[in-house]
């Protein structure tokens, strides 16, 4: 008997997937719409609670200031910007999961969807740790080492620049322990590989940090201490899914064996 369903042509189901890419990439910029909308009355608040860690290290009567004529609205407007696609951010790789879902097998979904939530929260708390830890400190310290005489007026632009390069870099390197995870599942590198790189990675951990940061020793610190401990998370959690993927094929051969001597 013949299967009542014909398969698709493979020009059909390069279509179909097109026409539900476009679907789910609609969706996720219409969320992202509808959480900008809804932050639009506060965009101002939301800018002023960007920029605090700054105002709050200026001396009394010092404030920022202003370059473009627009830039007074176009800067908090490109702040409220970033921020609803930070809050929409889990409905849109909800999207890109729902999407790329069918074509894994069940083992990789099991892998795939705790790693990717994750991943979210690790740049989430990386961007955290820059804002409420790194930004009081540094901008503190550059407050204590400017020149007599000089008054700080630093650009708004400039500053949501410096900003959102730091958050990015934070939060890309809080991806530390899901980059090792990957690095071990995916068989290129072992345990007993990644234990041994661990002098390279604290020297290459604070080489980033003097890329990556501002030019001082504090901001340098604050990236490349977290770097190292999160590499060491890393190791621990790719070594117990190791022993928890061995213990499940362990008990499986051994459940498969059982069988096998039952039907004997």
């Amino acid at each position: 008997m013949t299967d009542p369903t014909p398969e698709l042509e493979p020009e059909e189901s390069l279509v179909s997937h097109l026409v539900e890419l476009r679907a789910r990439l609609i969706r996720a910029a219409v969320a992202v719409l509808v959480v900008l909308c809804a932050l639009l009355p506060w965009y101002r608040e939301l800018y002023s609670f960007v920029a605090q860690p700054l105002l709050a290290s200026l001396p009394q009567g010092e404030r920022m200031i202003t370059t473009d004529m627009v830039g007074v609205v176009l800067v908090p407007l490109k702040v409220t910007m970033i921020l609803a696609f930070l809050i929409a951010l889990p409905y849109v790789l909800y999207q890109v999961w729902a999407f790329v879902a069918p074509g894994l097998y069940s083992h990789e979904k099991r892998l795939a969807l705790p790693l990717l939530a994750m991943s979210v929260c690790l740049f989430f708390i990386g961007m955290a740790f820059a804002y409420f830890l790194v930004f009081p400190m540094v901008f503190a310290f550059m407050s204590k080492i400017a020149p007599e005489g000089v008054a700080r007026m630093p650009d708004i632009d400039k500053y949501v620049t410096f900003v959102m390069t730091t958050f990015l870099a934070f939060g890309a390197a809080f991806e530390i322990p899901v980059v090792v995870i990957l690095l071990v599942r995916a068989g290129i590198v072992d345990i007993e590989k990644l234990k041994a790189a661990r002098p390279y990675v604290i020297v290459g951990a604070f080489i980033l940090g003097a890329v990556l940061t501002p030019p001082d020793v504090f901001s340098q610190f604050m990236l490349a201490i977290p770097m190292s401990l999160l590499y060491e998370l890393g190791i621990f959690m790719a070594k117990y899914m190791l022993r928890a993927t061995t213990g499940k094929r362990q008990r499986h051969d051994e459940k498969s064996a059982a069988t096998g001597r039952l039907d004997d």
